[in-house]
């Protein structure tokens, strides 16, 4: 009986997991608007940055990967990035583990819980998004890109980031 138990729940959790990862319908035809950028093939296979937990008005977990040029300029400690990198950010829901605080004997437990904000890319190019410090920006909702007034703020908050060339994570080797 406790190994159907057991089993049933690494069923379900498997099942939550599958369920609450991106879509990528339509991804390969649709691009944003301002910065005409689609989802990079593959990046879900692109190399762990790092990870962090946005408290405040964010209130997630996040992934950010890098593509293998984002991956050496980070690696060779380059205070700007080279054109072709590209940085993506997954984030999800910081949700606290009531199974697992009960292993642990009291509440100290989160996981990744829904996605939120879809999957955010930056993508370096110095000539072609010049009036946005080399940066484009993009954002996809289950596959779909997301309008042209959510874009419109993703440069103004990398700003402050300036002197990290507009990027927010360090690397975390």
């Amino acid at each position: 009986m406790k190994r159907l138990v057991i089993f049933s729940a690494a069923v379900g959790l498997a099942a939550c997991i599958i369920a609450s990862m991106p879509s990528r319908a339509g991804a390969a035809d649709e691009a944003t608007p301002i910065f005409g950028i689609k989802i990079p093939s593959g990046y879900r296979d692109w190399r762990l940055i790092s990870v962090a937990h946005e408290a405040g008005k964010l209130d997630d977990l996040r992934a950010i990967l890098g593509n293998d040029v984002a991956i050496e300029a980070y690696r060779a400690g380059k205070q700007e990035f080279p054109d072709g990198a590209i940085i993506a950010r997954l984030a999800w829901s910081y949700t606290p583990s009531e199974e697992n605080n009960k292993v642990f004997g009291q509440p100290q437990s989160f996981v990744a819980g829904s996605p939120k904000e879809g999957v955010q890319f930056m993508v370096k190019d110095s000539v072609k998004y010049a009036s946005t410090g080399g940066w484009g920006f993009a954002q996809f909702n289950d596959g779909t890109p997301a309008n042209e007034t959510v874009l419109k703020t993703c440069f103004p908050c990398h700003a402050p980031a300036k002197a990290h060339d507009f990027v927010f994570t360090r690397y975390a080797p």
